[in-house]
């Protein structure tokens, strides 16, 4: 199968181009050409992952085949594929999300009438994705990359007559745009001093190279890609807006695939970034503070896809910071976990929204009693977010924890397992609310569970997110660990005083939202009260959204108009005063041209008498 990993980005891109010149008016055949791209690639997918595991290639043996793309002179850009098994977990896991949301869509989208542009999209997006795990060099990549980029665009802005999807769609593309100027200067420079663009190239040339500050800069550019596309702070603001499009989007591409593509290139290029300490040390310090940072916003939202939104950035924290801490194994374990149970909880919550009509937790409650298949799977997939034996989360998310805890790096691991408590409070938090108490829905509305063609995925998911983990536990030697790494062998043996920590902290975070919104012997609204500003503070996500808006309102606006001054009373004011005094000194001159012949003799006359006197002073002053 790895010899058709080439036709994997090709297969969607036909689709996409069928479905929309051909069939945009056809939903069902549209539908049918996406899905049927899609499960063909799912077969290609698994045939890869089937036979990496049979040892077909490694992570430092890579298969490697393409065609030179660009030549001019010396300089030539090849357009290639790279498989090992780190692509072909990523293939697989695109590919399962992307089978199951597409499936999923069919009916969350019933009686959209823009269900066939909706699928064109979504092909479009699955082929990007598909190109960018595959490329074997930077330069490919970033095709996929602004692709996946441009897909978000048009797929947050779906409703695109909305106000809120519009500034949504926008933001997003703004953040990304900026984020992706920092990684192609990083790539640039790459090529500017090693002369490829080639990831298994670079992986033997940089840990020679001996320029520190060079390699440091490199892999600090470079890093400022991942950091918007897996929604890092500071420039995370685009990820919760980005609810604003439909639930599908938002289980596919924000929380399983395209910002996952960020930590997918700091493990893929691992050996810039671990060449220096001082990009490690920024990348696991960015990694943990999203995840502390963001994991304290989801605490106080009423959205029930925008905690959701905050819970993927803190959990792309966590593979951030392992990342950082020096393992890519951890890193991707939870990365394939979490794209299972992730899109299962989103999926969960489209369910919900579809039932009640609003993503308003407040205006929800009880649906457990009419949402059975949803409410079963739901939970599943937030033990599994938790990390609560046996659910897949338990697994990756204690590796990445006892990482921390067995390198020494203490502060890191205190962090990992705070966000450990806050992520089982509030997603229990928003279980109790939505599934379990009173029921606050609209009266008017007949509730009731999903149709099959949405809540067989449900399904299907929560079997990963039981059991996905079990391939990265501690007894599988020949696992996860012996599969992906990174030089070494890293799977550091199971530290039960971290487990049982681990689990105790989730447990204590979920009997805390049971008191508090379910058995009701805590008032949230007292301790909202009592905490002063810091309520606020979280519900308006530290107001840097308002500090962002007024740097550009304030800031770029402002120098805009300077710019603006400059270019009008500066550069134009210099050009129309010497348009005005050419326009005066010709209105001037225009009076000589009288057209008279006794006055053109006359100025002849004198002429002549000024040119004898000129001549004339100079012979007489030397007599």
């Amino acid at each position: 199968m790895t010899s058709y990993a080439w036709l994997m980005p090709l297969l969607p891109l036909i689709a996409f181009v069928i479905t929309g010149l051909f069939t945009s008016r056809s939903k069902n055949l549209t539908i049918g050409i996406v899905i049927g791209a899609f499960v063909i690639n799912l077969v290609i997918a698994t045939g890869i992952g089937m036979e990496m595991l049979g040892g077909a290639a490694t992570m430092n043996d890579p298969i490697q085949y393409g065609f030179e793309w660009l030549k001019i002179g010396d300089f030539s850009i090849e357009c290639g594929v790279l498989l090992d098994p780190l692509t072909a977990v990523m293939l697989f896991v695109v590919m399962v999300v992307a089978t199951l949301v597409a499936i999923y869509s069919i009916g969350y989208m019933h009686g959209d009438p823009g269900t066939p542009r909706f699928f064109t999209y979504l092909s479009l997006f699955v082929a990007s994705m598909l190109l960018l795990v595959v490329a074997n060099n930077y330069f490919f990549i970033f095709f996929g990359w602004e692709l996946v980029g441009l897909c978000s665009y048009l797929l947050i802005g779906y409703y695109y007559d909305t106000d809120s999807a519009a500034r949504a769609s926008q933001k997003a593309f703004l953040f990304n745009r900026l984020a992706d100027f920092g990684f192609m200067l990083g790539f640039f420079l790459i090529f500017a001093v090693f002369g490829t663009f080639n990831f298994v190239e670079l992986a033997d040339l940089i840990p020679k190279y001996d320029n520190a500050f060079l390699v440091a800069l490199m892999g600090l550019l470079v890093f400022v890609g991942p950091i918007g596309k897996s929604a890092q702070f500071p420039l995370h603001v685009w990820l919760p807006d980005a609810m604003e499009g439909p639930t599908p989007v938002s289980a596919l591409i924000h929380a399983a695939t395209m910002v996952a593509a960020g930590v997918y290139l700091l493990a893929r290029q691992f050996a810039l970034f671990s060449s220096s300490d001082i990009v490690m040390n920024a990348i696991a310090i960015v990694g943990a503070f999203t995840a502390i940072f963001a994991a304290s916003m989801a605490l106080v939202n009423n959205d029930i896809k925008r905690v959701l939104a905050f819970s993927t950035m803190s959990q792309l924290g966590y593979m951030v910071m392992a990342i950082g801490l020096g393992t890519i194994t951890a890193a991707t374990f939870h990365l394939g976990t979490h794209a299972f149970f992730k899109a299962l909880l989103f999926l969960g919550a489209g369910s919900v929204i579809h039932c009640v009509g609003s993503n308003d937790m407040a205006q929800m409650g009880g649906l457990r009693k009419v949402m059975p298949i949803t409410t079963v799977t739901f939970i599943i997939g937030s033990l599994a977010l938790a990390g609560i034996f046996p659910f897949a989360g338990f697994w990756s998310k204690d590796e990445i924890i006892t990482t921390a805890f067995t390198s020494g790096h203490y502060g890191y691991f205190f962090i990992a397992e705070l966000v450990a408590f806050m992520t089982a409070f509030y997603m229990f938090r928003l279980i109790f609310r939505t599934f379990f108490g009173e029921n606050h829905t609209d009266k008017s509305r007949h509730l009731h569970e999903s149709p099959k063609v949405m809540t067989v995925p449900l399904i299907i998911l929560s079997v990963f997110a039981i059991f996905a983990g079990f391939v990265g536990a501690p007894f599988m030697h020949n696992g996860y660990a012996s599969y992906i790494f990174y030089g070494e062998v890293h799977h550091p043996e199971a530290n039960y005083v971290v487990i049982f920590l681990s689990t105790f902290l989730a447990l204590a975070g979920i009997f805390l939202a049971y008191l508090m919104y379910q058995k009701k012997s805590i008032d949230p609204a007292g301790i909202a009260k009592a905490s002063g500003p810091i309520y606020g503070i979280l519900a308006n996500r530290f107001y840097i959204d308002q500090i962002y808006q007024w740097i550009f309102d304030v800031v770029v606006m402002g120098f805009s108009y300077v710019c603006k001054w400059v270019d009008t009373y500066i550069i134009d004011g210099f050009l129309d005063c010497v348009a005005t005094v050419t326009k005066w000194c010709g209105a001037k001159l225009r009076k000589t041209e009288t057209g008279n012949m006794q006055t053109y003799a006359l100025v002849m006359f004198f002429a002549v008498i000024v040119v004898v006197l000129w001549k004339a002073v100079p012979m007489l002053g030397g007599m």
